[in-house]
Order: C-alpha cells, then structure tokens, then sequence
C-alpha cells in the first residue's frame, strides 16, 4: 500500500501555528519581494481571492475582507517541512519527499495493519507534535493514494481526513468521481485531448485499451492508466543528485550600477556553491543571467546570459564567485534598469571523480577553507561567514514588509511566554 501526506494550506498553517489568532481567518501568502499571491487559505478561496492576484491591486480587496497578508518566510516554511518529513520517517523508512508540504509513503510487510487506524495515528502525531493539519490518502497504488488524499481533502467530516482505497469498489466509484483534469500527470495539453476522445473521468481513462494509450501518448501515460487501475507500477522515486543547480532571484528594488549587480550574483553563485557541496558535485560550467523589469513599459527591455565553460570542475564558493562576476561584466549596459539576475551551474560531476587538469587546477586550500566556511554557516546559521564581495547584512535582498519571525530558526525570534 502508499500513502499521500499532504499539509492543508500549508504555508498559511505553518503562521497559524505561532499565531493561533489566525485560525479562522482569510491568510495570503505573497511571492518573492511581495509580488503575487502563491497560497491562500481555505477561508481565502471562499471570499473569491484568486491563485496569483497581484498584491498591488488587490490592497482594497484584502482590507475590505480583512485578508491576514504575509511575506513568504521560507526558512519558517523549509523548517516546518523538514520536521513534519521526519514524523512521517517513524511510521515507514520508505519516503519520497514530493514537495515542501507532502510526501508518498510505501508500505512493505505492512499486510495486517488497519490503514484507516494507521493514518489517523499520521495525523495526529503531526498534529500534535508539529500543530499542522494533513489529510491521508492509503491505497494500493501511488496514483490511487493521490486520488485518496483529494477525497479526504474534499470531505473532511466524511472521512476524518483520512480516506483509504482498499477494495475494487471504492476506487471504481472513486475513479468517476474525479474529473479528468484532477489526476495526477495530467496536463492541460493531455485533458484536451483525452475530452477529445470523450475521456471525461479517471474512470474513463482507465476504460482506454493499453493498445491505444500506447498509440495516442507514451510510456509515462499508460504507466499512469495501470496505476490507476490498482497495478503498482509507479514506485517511490529515489533520491538523486541534480544535473544542475540554479539561484535566480528578483530584486527588492531595480539596480543601474554594476557594483550591486555583481554583488548579488556573486551572492547567487556562493549559493550555488553551496548545494554543489551538499551533494558531494562539482561544476565544469557556469551561466550568469540578466533581465531588466518586463512590466515597465517605459524603458527598454533587456534580456541576456553568458555561458563560461570552467578551466577545471569546482564547488570552491571563491572560485565561482569570481567567475560570475567576469560574467556580469560581460552581460552589463549602462542605461538598464536591472530587476533580476541568476547563476546556474551544470556540468556536474562527482567531486572525487573529477577528470584533472595538466596546466590548471583549483587551488588546494580552497577545499579545507570551504569546509569551515560551511560547519561554521551550519553551526550559527544566517550566513555568518561570506565571501569579500557579498553584502554582510543580508543574503537575499528581497522587499518582505509583511514578514512573520523566524520562529523555529532564529533565537531571537522564539515565542516568549510574559
């Protein structure tokens, strides 16, 4: 059997937790530098605000409906996940972390377990140790456990949160019950033209003929029609490297001057660094992007990147760093008002299996400074050791007027009980 463990509303309960005022009230959550609206409570959803509302226009309609309104505070949210994610470890060592707010479950040898039981002692325990509410779905298939969970998302009272597919019956009536534009894997360009072929339901898509899924789509569809169909084919993904690792941000304000730009790539690159480390990588190349602000009409619109092959494969923070700035004095013209900026690295390769260099190779005390630089970052936390050219104060220079504390990360920002 799996599961689906999915937090409800996820990023508006992680600041209902520390803020139990909050329980009950419409919560929003904006994007990066406050931009959008990228998660809305229940009581939200029912006022009318929509997935994406610019938070500049709909400042009347969030005080109108006393809209609680909050800057995304990722550590909280990243925090908050990793806990719950080491809940769900205690109940089976078989978990893939599908995103920040849920997780699949497989359970082996699990055979005379009450499921129903076993999820509602997954939701208590998270509840109760975290203060978050999930919803369960449990049934013979990844596919199905997703179709599970929307049920006991969709009707609390019913199901408790918790629903399990555990018979022929259930999955059949549950299968017409979902729309086909609501299964897991399938896409807009997909839902048109299955409704083409008068596919309306999952029921209806399982009732297609492999012989005809095989013809009209691929591979990955008809693994999904006989998951569907109570045939386990899906498994739990297993953790793997990246093959590239990215940091793009916008700014908190538009910059003109190459002394800030460099600074926030070489920032952006120091990240990058970072993840390569984390995963014992290392890079051959690096790509440094540009863009002006596309929503002003008023000034020209500019767009660019440059790719610099490496002399040899690095993690070195230092090394990176250095190279992205040569990447900024490329890409820079006067005159622009730059509103974002990114550094991807790729071209990974194992960090000790790397191919050498005759005539060029990375400095050696690079390795062992870059070892302290990231036990020193892990023990204090908040970046307490940079690199020359980045901004001391801050990591990410993003427009957050709305931000909650950092409870659960920061000491300074732990609930005091008067």
């Amino acid at each position: 059997m799996f599961a689906l463990v999915d937090c409800n509303n996820f990023y508006a309960s992680c600041e209902r937790v520390f803020n139990p005022t909050l329980i009950g009230k419409p919560v929003a959550i904006l994007s990066n530098n406050d931009g959008c609206v990228i998660a809305r409570s229940d009581e939200a959803k029912k006022i009318g605000l929509p997935m994406g509302a610019p938070a500049f226009k709909y400042k009347g309609f969030f005080k109108a409906n006393d809209i609680q309104v909050f800057s995304s505070n990722y550590p909280l949210y990243g925090d908050m996940s990793a806990r719950v994610m080491a809940i769900l470890r205690q109940f089976t060592p078989d978990v893939e972390v599908y995103s920040i707010d849920e997780a699949f479950l497989a359970f082996k040898g699990f055979e005379n377990y009450n499921f129903e039981v076993y999820g509602t002692q997954i939701r208590e325990r998270i509840y109760q140790w975290v203060g978050l509410p999930t919803s369960v779905g449990i049934a013979p298939t990844k596919a199905l456990s997703k179709v599970a969970n929307k049920i006991a998302r969709k009707f609390p009272k019913k199901t408790n949160h918790v629903f399990v597919i555990d018979s022929d019956d259930k999955r059949i009536k549950a299968l017409k019950w979902m729309k086909i534009e609501d299964v897991w894997g399938i896409g807009r360009r997909l839902q048109k033209r299955l409704k083409q072929m008068n596919v309306k339901t999952a029921y209806d898509f399982t009732l297609l003929s492999d012989e005809l899924v095989k013809k009209h789509f691929s591979i990955t569809e008809l693994k999904l029609k006989n998951d569907l169909e109570g045939k386990p084919v899906l498994e739990l993904d297993e953790p793997s490297n990246k093959k590239a690792i990215a940091t793009t941000r916008s700014f908190e304000r538009t910059f003109s001057d190459i002394d800030n730009l460099k600074e926030r790539v070489s920032t952006f690159a120091t990240s990058c660094a970072e993840k390569l480390r984390k995963q014992n990588s290392s890079c051959n190349m690096l790509i440094v992007q540009l863009q002006s602000d596309r929503h002003k009409k008023d000034t020209e619109y500019y767009r660019n990147s440059t790719t610099i092959v490496l002399p040899f494969a690095t993690d070195s923070s230092l090394t990176l760093s250095r190279y992205a700035v040569a990447g900024v004095e490329r890409l820079f013209k006067k005159g622009i008002k730059y509103k974002r900026a990114g550094v991807i690295v790729t071209g990974l390769v194992p960090t000790n299996a790397q191919q050498l260099n005759i005539f060029e190779n990375e400095n050696p005390k690079h390795q062992p400074l870059m070892k302290v630089m990231d036990d020193i970052n892990k023990k204090y936390g908040d970046y307490k050791l940079k690199i020359g050219n980045q901004d001391l104060e801050r990591t990410w220079k993003m427009r957050q007027e709305r931000l909650s504390k950092g409870y659960t990360t920061s000491f300074d920002d732990v609930l005091k009980v008067k």
